[in-house]
């Protein structure tokens, strides 16, 4: 016997040359093929099942669970822990000012967040807001409620001071935040408090101040009498600058009741937009065809100036002799519509006319006279 080593891992023994049968070496040629069929890779561990073997029931259960699950990850990728990853601040403010959640935080007009909730904590507003990203704001930091939009539109703005790093979860107290400015009670606010102030009492006042420091430097003297012209300009615009507050106030009052439909006037416009965007392909095709239909009409009019210009010339002509004629025509209209008036009498007896000629003597002949039944 010859012993064989294979790649591996036992020995397969022949019979040496001349000493089995060929029936020997085919037999063990045979279960060597049958182990290497039996055997292509890692044996199968006991107890596993085929994939296609397994219940399909269950496999569509597996799949509908993970596709729920995804469906669900989907909406609420900003509250998964890897995703939606952000560190949660609050703010405490005298009052909300129009912000609401989903609005913008921003640090020196750079969005690093949005507001998360907005909601009354005993005398004050808690604003709650998450930051995402690697934003550095110190532990004195303030925040404010702005203007973003003229409509209204607020959005919360962080100003980093201090050293370090604000620490999650912290809340920005009253004194190191401002809400916002409302544009339309400080108009009113204004007009209410102009209407109480006794311009002429102010004047006087200004006046006698002016007065008791005269004897001042040059430089308090010309400031002095800097403030007593402006007292007495407003004293003398009192009206004027009534009736302009008076009609800001009216002014702002209108566009906050219309601010609505404000709203609707630029989201209309916005569609309108949207849709001239979708359809530039056409608008645009249809100008590169308008233009291409000018080019042919020029190049018709270059191609037939030869013909159009001497019929122009002649049909010119025309028009010029019927001007010229015009008193002529208007003179045959009028002495043709009553000889038109009695051929349309003559006329309107059937299909034979009857006319009558003065002074014209006709001689018939006798066999034309007498007819054939005896009648003249």
């Amino acid at each position: 016997m010859t012993a064989l080593r294979g790649r591996g891992r036992g020995r397969i023994r022949l019979p040496r040359p001349g000493s089995g049968c060929r029936s020997h070496i085919a037999g063990r040629a045979a279960r060597l093929h049958a182990v290497l069929r039996r055997r292509p890779g890692r044996p199968r561990s006991a107890g596993t099942t085929p994939f296609r073997d397994r219940n399909p029931a269950v496999l569509g259960a597996i799949g509908l669970a993970l596709a729920a699950a995804l469906l669900f990850a989907a909406f609420n990728a900003d509250k998964l822990p890897l995703i939606g990853a952000g560190t949660t601040y609050a703010a405490a403010f005298s009052e909300a000012g129009g912000l609401k959640p989903g609005d913008e935080v921003r640090i020196a007009g750079v969005s690093v967040g949005q507001v998360t909730g907005v909601g009354l904590e005993g005398d004050h507003v808690r604003v709650t807001f998450k930051i995402k990203g690697a934003a550095q704001f110190g532990t004195g930091t303030g925040a404010s409620i702005r203007i973003k939009t003229v409509l209204g539109q607020k959005y919360l703005a962080l100003e980093p001071q201090g050293p370090g790093q604000l620490a999650a979860g912290t809340e920005i107290p009253l004194s190191r935040t401002v809400s916002a400015y409302d544009v339309v009670q400080a108009f009113s606010d204004l007009t209410t408090n102009v209407q109480q102030v006794d311009t002429a009492q102010l004047a006087d006042a200004l006046n006698t101040i002016s007065a008791d420091f005269q004897d001042s430097p040059a430089d308090v003297k010309a400031s002095l009498q800097g403030l007593s012209r402006l007292s007495q300009t407003i004293s003398s615009r009192d009206a004027a600058l009534r009736q302009l507050l008076v009609h800001a106030d009216s002014v702002s009052a209108v566009l906050s009741d219309r601010s609505d439909q404000l709203t609707k006037l630029i989201d209309d416009g916005n569609l309108l937009l949207q849709e001239i965007e979708a359809r530039r392909e056409v608008i645009h095709e249809l100008l590169v065809n308008t233009s291409a239909l000018a080019l042919q009409l020029s190049g018709l009019v270059a191609d037939d100036r030869a013909t159009i210009g001497p019929a122009l010339d002649r049909l010119h002509a025309v028009l010029d002799i019927l001007q010229r004629n015009q008193d002529n025509l208007d003179q045959t209209v009028k002495l043709l519509a009553p000889f038109v008036r009695v051929f349309a009498n003559n006329l309107g007896s059937g299909r034979w006319f009857d006319t009558y000629v003065q002074n014209l003597v006709l001689t018939v002949p006798p066999s034309v006279r007498t007819s054939p039944g005896g009648a003249q």
